[in-house]
């Protein structure tokens, strides 16, 4: 670094943030995060601002030191689809708790999730106070191979599906509360919905010729085939829960598929 000075106290504080990143580590595998406090000095007296540059200038900054462990990172969620969402393509990094509160983990890589844009916007710079207040991190919490994400098909011209969060039996209270939060604070009912609602136009050509073929079994045969595919890829999946609502609507399989009454 040119600054001198700077790189110094950048050095200084190095026990600061390796203990930092440990505790943090510590505190998720314990579902603990909401215990780590709040603070303004990295210590000895590095501020929030300057280790806001070091994330921003030295390791998100391309061809600087840092990059190749932002670029590991960022190319780490799987098929790079944002983590939270499981939806949109990843286009940035997330701090899980926000650098300007606490600067000591702003380039920890457990601090660092890759995201889309959307989640990153909403989540924004929460401050978990309770342990229901924590949100979900992918890199610690695992939510079973129980079915917990259901759709419900609104029986109405132009349908349409209501996606929810149902308990897993293997869920205390402060897990289920959190992807509850989880679900809320980054619109997933909403984005699903509209997914669901674009897939619905692009089969459904097929499902009135399959009803034509065989109006009493073609259409739920189908989405029966289509769930149990979707699910062998991933259960919680939006597509699982709304080809599984679909087919087990009567209403929906007879008529409802259709663009109007």
């Amino acid at each position: 670094m040119r600054n001198k000075e700077l790189a110094k106290r950048l050095a200084a504080a190095t026990p600061t943030i390796t203990t930092a990143s440990i505790q943090f580590d510590q505190a998720a595998r314990r579902h603990q995060l909401h215990n780590i406090a709040v603070h303004d000095v990295v210590a000895p007296d590095v501020t929030v601002n300057e280790m806001e540059k070091v994330y921003t200038q030295r390791m998100a900054k391309n061809n600087t030191p840092g990059r190749n462990i932002y670029d590991k990172i960022f190319s780490s969620a799987p098929r790079g689809r944002c983590p939270l969402c499981m939806q949109r393509s990843v286009t940035t990094l997330d701090h899980y708790l926000p650098k300007a509160h606490y600067p000591a983990l702003a380039v920890a890589p457990y601090n660092l999730i890759p995201t889309c844009f959307d989640c990153n916007k909403a989540k924004r710079d929460v401050i978990p106070k309770t342990a229901k207040d924590v949100p979900l991190h992918p890199y610690y919490d695992n939510l079973g191979d129980d079915i917990w994400l259901t759709a419900i098909v609104l029986e109405r011209w132009p349908t349409a599906l209501r996606f929810t969060v149902t308990r897993s039996k293997t869920w205390d209270d402060t897990l289920y509360a959190r992807v509850n939060h989880h679900f809320r604070s980054l619109g997933l009912a909403a984005l699903f919905a509209s997914e669901a609602a674009e897939e619905l136009l692009n089969i459904r050509h097929q499902l009135q010729i399959l009803s034509a073929a065989d109006p009493k079994n073609g259409v739920r045969t189908e989405l029966k085939r289509r769930a149990e595919s979707c699910a062998a890829a991933r259960v919680n999946g939006w597509k699982t829960a709304a080809y599984h609502a679909w087919s087990q609507s009567k209403w929906f399989c007879e008529k409802g598929f259709l663009p109007n009454n």
